[in-house]
């Protein structure tokens, strides 16, 4: 089977291509059809459209489906209570963690400017 978006072959039985994650022909199957662990798997990322220093809160609270303003709280809170413990793995998670830009805005534009 090929994908339909980028024309790399696909394994049967697959629902999202690995080149381009566009959902494959058996993914809209199993989707219209309410299959149990349908979905692209979730990831830990940093937001570069919603930071206040780095985005790893925010995309913290997106994974856990929380409000980022909470999370950004308590990881003051943890700061100021462990003295400074919680602002090494803040800095670690900002090294680590892969960024996420937001679907076309922050993205830099490929076309070529018409005159």
């Amino acid at each position: 089977m090929f994908c339909t978006n980028c024309g790399h072959e696909v394994q049967t039985g697959v629902n999202f291509c690995p080149s381009c994650g566009c959902e494959t022909p058996y993914g809209a199957q199993a989707r219209s059809q309410g299959q149990a662990g349908f979905g692209a798997p979730r990831r830990l990322t940093r937001l570069a459209y919603d930071k206040k220093i780095a985005g790893v809160c925010s995309g913290i609270a997106k994974y856990f489906g929380l409000d980022p303003t909470l999370v950004r709280l308590v990881a003051v809170a943890l700061a100021i209570v462990s003295c400074g413990v919680a602002i090494i793995a803040y800095v670690a998670a900002w090294i680590i963690m892969p960024v996420e830009y937001s679907p076309a805005s922050d993205l830099p534009s490929s076309s070529v400017p018409v005159s």
